[in-house]
């Protein structure tokens, strides 16, 4: 119930050299938990922001009246990747040997915010949901922790899919929850849901 909403949320994005260039945003209103309707759209074209610093921009909505404003900051990735299982990160001894110095105790308070990170391996599925007609499903997998998201690519009509792809995410909260969640790739429409798993990181 207001005009002039504020989220203070923040969200960090994966952006990697291969994708499009545009942000798209999208703000709407929620009557109740049927009825929603957009109240406006705006784009960022990522490429033109001045990076390594933070960009404070004032959006007019297109085609509705109202603006958004927001803060963005572009920042190399750090600590974040995507690898296949053969090149997996942390199969390197040597690599291995520095990280365990890095997070050993005596290092402990060189960098407060440096809390670690997790890799995760996706392998395959099972026995998933056949969501389309022939019997089959285009499955693909998310993986969130906090407000970071990746995901593998699609394997079509497979019931049983092998991802074999490597993950890894900087922590910023031991207290997050990994999120694993299965989708069927449905074309233009969003994907239907095929199951999902949450492993707290303390668990781990």
């Amino acid at each position: 119930k207001s005009a002039n909403p504020q989220w203070r949320e923040q969200f960090d994005f994966h952006y990697f050299s291969d994708r499009k260039d545009m942000l798209d945003i999208e703000v709407w209103r929620k009557d109740n938990k049927k009825h929603e309707e957009v109240l406006g759209t705006c784009r960022v074209d990522i490429t033109a922001l001045p990076t390594k610093q933070t960009n404070c921009l004032e959006l007019p909505l297109e085609k509705y009246p109202g603006s958004l404003l927001m803060l963005v900051a572009v920042a190399p990735c750090t600590g974040v990747s995507i690898s296949d299982l053969c090149v997996c990160p942390l199969g390197d001894p040597s690599e291995r040997q520095q990280i365990s110095q890095r997070y050993s105790i005596k290092n402990s308070f060189r960098d407060m915010k440096d809390i670690g990170f997790l890799q995760v391996k996706v392998l395959k599925a099972v026995d998933l949901l056949a969501a389309d007609f022939a019997g089959k499903s285009d499955p693909f997998c998310v993986l969130e922790l906090g407000n970071d998201s990746l995901q593998t690519h699609t394997v079509y009509k497979n019931l049983n899919p092998e991802w074999n792809k490597v993950f890894t995410f900087p922590i910023k909260d031991i207290h997050d929850v990994l999120e694993v969640t299965v989708f069927d790739e449905d074309g233009d429409k969003p994907p239907d849901f095929l199951g999902k798993v949450a492993i707290p990181l303390l668990s781990v």
